[in-house]
């Protein structure tokens, strides 16, 4: 594990808020020198830290204005592998994530859709003809809240 200190900290929170800014602005902000921003940033990617930067696209405005999550369980182990489960629903556009859990699922899914008919569609068309798919229990998102993570 890699040793942080309070200004690595704070340097990767304002990444998380902002990950598009430059290593001067982000040097103004907690007092260093842009080399020395950069310098910490570069041994933050090294210890794997940072594992390059994400683009948050706003699904609503992207006309896919219902998010549901799916809790899948698979119906015949050894039939067919996980592997290939995990294959075969990421390759559905609709599904945003896919999460290998512990407990009544095994598998969390986290999909979008325009409305809640092309919701219908992509689940029976799509999801419940995968193969080992068993249960599936739908939850969709009424609203969300994101938090940066640890160092919040």
């Amino acid at each position: 594990m890699t040793e942080l200190d309070d200004i690595d900290r704070a340097l990767l929170r304002a990444l998380v808020r902002d990950a598009g800014q430059s290593a001067g602005a982000l040097g103004r902000q907690l007092g260093l020198s842009q080399p020395a921003t950069w310098r910490r940033i570069r041994r933050l990617q090294e210890a794997g830290i940072l594992a390059g930067r994400r683009l948050d696209l706003d699904p609503v405005k992207l006309g896919f204005g219902v998010t549901v999550f799916l809790g899948i369980k698979l119906a015949a182990r050894g039939r067919t592998s996980l592997e290939d489960f995990e294959r075969a629903i990421t390759a559905i556009p609709e599904v945003q994530a896919v999460h290998h859990v512990l407990g009544r699922f095994d598998y969390r899914v986290r999909v979008v859709a325009r409305d809640l008919e092309d919701f219908e569609r992509v689940l029976r068309r799509r999801i419940m003809t995968l193969p080992a798919v068993g249960d599936i229990e739908s939850n969709v998102l009424l609203s969300e809240e994101t938090r940066p993570g640890p160092l919040g």
